[in-house]
């Protein structure tokens, strides 16, 4: 198994330059999936404090560099949508937010923004003992007992979760009159109030018409939005 990826056949949601070098690094397995970023090539390529992985391996070691409040040490673990990067010794601290196109980018955010992250139901099952058990869009698993009311929640509403109890502290509805943003399509990146949610019968796609703030609508399946918070708009002002 190669440890290289090409450039040309990386996720378009990776920030690389596609035509500098045939080749750049493999994410290691990890949450997100194959659409999961190398840290390095944040640290390198994006923020620019490490000219090459040995730099980046010596920084992480250090366990300075937290993701989702967990120090990190693996340069090449998957970083995705809506992970929190936190650079605690430089007291900065940054959101991974979809951008134009659907390519990751970095969101500045403040110290307390950065003590939870927001992930996206994408699958629901009982599990041994009664309670309910939540998949989210990076993989990761949220356990709801059963005195917890497990049935308000629903596939595709998004959750907050604290990131040192790993617990929810917020629920937002997939919903019409829900703020979502859009993360992949022709729409990536735009953020918007869902007006409409029309279901199509049979196995295709239902799909779902946002309004922005600007008065303008778009419409796009419902898999390429998730449901925000209104803070996540006024981060970096």
């Amino acid at each position: 198994m190669t440890k290289h990826q090409k450039r040309l056949s990386a996720p378009n949601s990776w920030p690389i330059e596609r035509k500098e070098g045939t080749f750049t690094v493999k994410a290691d397995a990890g949450p997100h999936g194959k659409a999961g970023v190398p840290l390095v090539i944040l640290l390198r390529d994006v923020l620019g404090y490490v000219d090459s992985k040995k730099e980046a391996r010596y920084a992480l070691n250090e366990g300075s560099v937290l993701v989702n409040g967990d120090a990190i040490s693996d340069e090449q673990r998957p970083i995705g949508m809506f992970d929190i990067l936190a650079f605690e010794q430089r007291d900065e601290f940054f959101r991974v937010f979809p951008d134009e196109g659907g390519r990751l980018s970095l969101t500045p955010i403040d110290a307390s923004s950065a003590d939870s992250r927001l992930g996206k139901i994408v699958g629901k099952q009982s599990v041994k003992g009664g309670a309910t058990q939540l998949t989210l869009h990076d993989g990761a698993n949220v356990r709801v007992e059963a005195d917890e009311d497990p049935e308000q929640y629903h596939g595709k509403d998004s959750l907050v979760i604290d990131n040192e109890t790993k617990e929810i502290v917020a629920h937002f509805p997939y919903e019409e009159g829900a703020l979502v943003t859009a993360v992949d399509g022709t729409h990536a990146g735009e953020v918007g109030t869902v007006t409409e949610i029309t279901v199509t019968p049979g196995s295709g796609n239902n799909s779902v018409t946002v309004e922005t703030e600007d008065d303008r609508t778009f419409e796009t399946v419902e898999q390429y939005v998730v449901v925000i918070d209104e803070n996540f708009v006024g981060d970096d002002e």
